[in-house]
């Protein structure tokens, strides 16, 4: 593995590091594993870049110019038995998805990483975003979650392809 940069977001047992700052943070409810399946509930250890920053616009404004707003219709398709599995994907869909645009805040703001993408290995687990928290420290369904104020703090200050990695 190539040395860690101060711009790579670090997930550690208690925190997320990034540009010298400590993040309380929470991640999947099953920790961490190397085998990650979907609907396992863990989080996947390994090194995976930032490749996508969506928002909504309705609710915040854009974090950074590569940020991308999410629509009524926008989806992210969890259903690996069909070929756009692990890909963000628009209403009507009648497969197996997760809406982007939720009621809560929970994707009011979120980093897209590429695990398992852009080319899907079924079963082997979907989207794993940086996104907001439920509450302190609850558990995620695999993903890295942060106190709202924390995540766009981060999203101010991250550029495209930085590293999310998870030891």
């Amino acid at each position: 593995m190539t040395p860690l940069k101060p711009s790579d977001l670090v997930l550690t047992p208690t925190h997320l590091r990034f540009l010298g700052r400590r993040f309380p943070c929470a991640r999947g409810r099953c920790g961490l594993t190397k085998a990650k399946r979907e609907g396992d509930g863990a989080t996947p250890r390994g090194v995976h870049r930032v490749v996508g920053m969506l928002y909504r616009p309705d609710r915040v404004a854009p974090p950074a110019n590569w940020a991308v707003p999410i629509g009524p219709s926008d989806l992210w398709s969890d259903d690996p038995g069909h070929e756009d599995y692990n890909q963000m994907v628009r209403a009507p869909y009648p497969h197996g998805h997760e809406r982007l645009r939720r009621a809560d805040p929970l994707y009011d703001l979120v980093l897209i990483t590429d695990w398992n993408w852009p080319r899907a290995v079924r079963g082997h687990g979907s989207a794993i975003f940086v996104h907001q928290w439920r509450k302190p420290r609850h558990p995620t369904e695999g993903c890295v979650a942060l106190r709202r104020d924390h995540l766009h703090w981060i999203a101010e200050r991250l550029t495209p392809g930085a590293r999310l990695v998870v030891r």
